[in-house]
């Protein structure tokens, strides 16, 4: 993926499982600010989840989303991951300022 990643973009990443067992296709969360993903090969990401129970994560409503029409699904702010921009395999949306401010405070908390 050559194009310009920014804070709230939601891409398309294979996301180990915490066991690092196997990965799971899934959309992530950019949460790596624009100056640091501009000057970084690397990107920071929370995985995201339709499991609306998962631990420790912000509920995305289909309105949260700036680009893109999806259905609910979680940020799971525990899953961080930091990968080599090149394995973000394309963009699939955008994330509102509101909910991304939510799942900052909530990943603040867990770092706290």
């Amino acid at each position: 993926m050559e194009q310009v990643l920014r804070q709230k973009d939601i891409i398309l990443v294979s996301f180990p499982f915490s066991d690092q067992s196997t990965e799971k296709r899934r959309p992530a969360l950019v949460i790596s600010s624009d100056k640091f993903n501009a000057t970084s090969f690397d990107v920071i990401v929370c995985a995201i989840t339709s499991n609306l129970d998962a631990v420790n994560s912000v509920l995305i409503k289909p309105d949260d989303w700036k680009d893109g029409v999806y259905s609910e699904c979680c940020i799971k702010t525990a899953s961080v991951l930091t990968l080599d921009k090149k394995m973000a395999m394309k963009k699939i949306g955008r994330l509102s300022g509101e909910r991304f401010r939510e799942a900052k405070q909530k990943l603040l908390e867990i770092l706290a």
